[in-house]
């Protein structure tokens, strides 16, 4: 069953957040009367968790009025990427959003961060390439989040497939040209009794956005 709502892109300047923790319909209620406009919620490395967003927990989320988009979870620090694994990565995070129920046209982002120090900048483009071309091929759109120890340029990253770009809490690259399109702030924050991390949206200097899926509530 396709999840409520309609893709539509971000709102300019709307603050949001992002956690790993699970929202009840009440919670998510909690932070739209807060003033938030989105959150994000994990999606799994494999078969989808139900620790991490399911079907039922994503119809709460929107119903409150939240906007959401998904993003897959990252291996522990000192993983090494490959383009096998980052094909595999992005196949199961189409699969799981696709199993949640979101409609093709919706940002899905990868976690890039916590790469060996041992691996070469071919390798981390490498994964990130094959984890577009999985998430594209199934009609989603790839959203690349950079975190501490990505390992790649600003250069680098600009010359990815990707044309959504979040920028982390941690010190990254500028992305020249374009810039970020989603910007999380430090620290993290405990709210309605759940850590999160709060999150900013805003147009790149390209004038792209990311686009979430939303309900008129």
């Amino acid at each position: 069953m396709i999840l409520p709502g309609t893709i539509e892109p971000s709102t300019p300047f709307a603050p949001g957040f992002d956690t790993d923790s699970i929202l009840t319909s009440t919670r998510a209620l909690q932070f739209y009367n807060l003033g938030y406009k989105f959150c994000l919620r994990y999606l799994s490395l494999g078969e989808q968790s139900t620790r991490d967003l399911t079907a039922e927990e994503a119809d709460d989320i929107l119903n409150s009025g939240l906007a959401l988009m998904p993003v897959q979870h990252v291996r522990r620090p000192g993983w090494s990427p490959s383009a096998s694994l980052g094909g595999t990565d992005g196949q199961n995070a189409a699969s799981n959003a696709r199993q949640i129920g979101f409609p093709a046209g919706v940002n899905i982002w990868c976690d890039l961060e916590g790469v060996n120090r041992a691996a070469s900048q071919q390798d981390v483009i490498d994964y990130c390439e094959s984890w577009h071309g999985s998430v594209r091929g199934a009609g989603f759109l790839p959203g690349l989040y950079v975190g501490a120890n990505s390992t790649l340029t600003g250069d680098q990253l600009r010359n990815l497939s990707f044309q959504h770009y979040w920028k982390s809490q941690s010190n990254v690259p500028a992305i020249p040209g374009r810039d970020y399109q989603l910007i999380q702030f430090r620290p993290s924050v405990t709210a309605n009794g759940i850590v999160i991390d709060v999150d900013f949206a805003q147009s790149d200097n390209l004038g792209g956005q990311p686009e979430w899926l939303r309900l008129d509530v």
